[in-house]
């Protein structure tokens, strides 16, 4: 005989056969409340991704924005030193902070001396120059670029490398100090120029180029140069080699013949195989090579030799510049700038933006650009791996 079918369950409200009532559903405002939740979530996720974004790729380092930091002196002064940075590759994209910088510092009528600060291998002829012109404008209050509130002297204070771009900015200032550990000089000019066409000859790669004018396919991936070709590159240099060796000129006790010729170094130097180590001849003698040197002949020189060549005007820390710079001041407090921390320092706790150049699509691409460099040796790595 089959079992009798299982009685109904009773109607809500109704007692269960044991006596017991029936427990109400507790899910009924659950599920709106998970829905709220996760659209809440979703929405300040969004909407905090669209800051960080903004905050990392549009910085705000405009002149009013920057924050002043006390570095040494009194606090209490009201006198100041205006203590500027130029660090890393000078480049077109990163140009905006530096001369923020220098804005703050001439339209403080309090700051009465500024001091450059350099650290860099050097860059781009343009931007070398735009960076110069903007600190003769704080210097002489010409208001080229920004007004200030009257000429303010300008001393140099070099840290570990002021090459080739990064000396060029240094001839704005007077007196130009170094660390005892600085490399400076590199007075020089390159275009790199990449030539892919082996490569896509090799692999059946063919561009076709069509042009009006004889030199207009100069600098070209895909060709080797013709001499004509070459030359119209080489004039470019030159020229900027020579825009170069008048600044110096215009900034160092020194003209531009005697940065070109003026034998600086002179003696005999051990020749080394490609681990370092001195070669020498068949009847086991050294085997030395002549080495010489000019100031400008595109190579750098030890804090030292740049006091010997009057390339620089003393060896000193930064410290020592200020409270040099500061002399005729009295009581006075030496000050640097900042950004004003944004959304990802905060979260972060530090300061993430201290450097917020994110190569974009621009930037990744313009190192396909032939252009000219004030840079020093070994340092055109530094474009590639900028992506300027």
């Amino acid at each position: 005989m089959s079992d009798p079918s299982p009685p109904p369950p009773p109607a809500s409200g109704q007692p269960l056969p044991d006596g017991r009532r029936p427990q109400a559903r507790k899910t009924g405002c659950l599920l709106p409340l998970t829905l709220i939740t996760l659209f809440v979530s979703v929405l300040a996720n969004l909407l905090l991704c669209f800051l960080l974004i903004r905050d990392v790729t549009s910085p705000t380092d405009d002149e009013s924005s920057l924050q002043e930091r006390f570095l040494l002196g009194d606090r209490d002064a009201s006198d100041k030193v205006a203590v500027i940075r130029i660090e890393g590759l000078i480049s077109e994209y990163n140009m905006a902070f530096p001369i923020h910088q220098m804005e703050k510092a001439a339209r403080d009528r309090h700051v009465k001396v500024v001091v450059l600060r350099v650290d860099s291998p050097g860059g781009t002829v343009t931007a070398s120059e735009e960076l110069y012109q903007c600190l003769i404008n704080l210097r002489d209050d010409t208001g080229r670029r920004f007004k200030g509130t009257g000429p303010k002297p300008l001393s140099v204070s070099m840290g570990g490398l002021a090459a080739s771009g990064g000396y060029y900015v240094a001839m704005a200032g007077k007196p130009i100090s170094a660390e005892r550990t600085t490399i400076t000089g590199s007075i020089g000019v390159f275009a790199a120029l990449p030539n892919v066409s082996k490569l896509a000859h090799d692999h059946g790669v063919r561009v076709e180029l069509v042009k009006a004018g004889d030199v207009k396919g100069s600098g070209s991936f895909f060709h080797d140069m013709t001499p004509q070709e070459r030359q119209t590159w080489q004039d470019t240099v030159d020229n900027a080699y020579d825009t170069f060796l008048g600044v110096v000129a215009s900034g160092r006790p020194l003209t531009k013949e005697q940065l070109r010729t003026d034998v600086v170094i002179d003696t005999m130097i051990p020749v080394r195989d490609e681990k370092g180590n001195p070669e020498t001849r068949p009847d086991g003698k050294p085997l030395i090579a002549r080495y010489t040197r000019t100031r400008a002949d595109g190579g750098t020189f030890t804090a030292d030799q740049a006091l010997r060549f009057k390339l620089i005007d003393t060896v000193e820390d930064l410290p020592a510049t200020i409270r040099t710079a500061a002399a005729g001041l009295g009581k006075y407090k030496a000050v640097t700038y900042d950004r004003s921390p944004g959304i990802l320092d905060l979260l972060v706790g530090g300061r993430a933006s201290a450097h917020p150049d994110i190569p974009d699509l621009r930037t990744l691409t313009s190192q396909l650009t032939p252009r000219l460099w004030y840079l020093g040796p070994t340092s055109d790595g530094i474009i590639l791996a900028s992506g300027q």
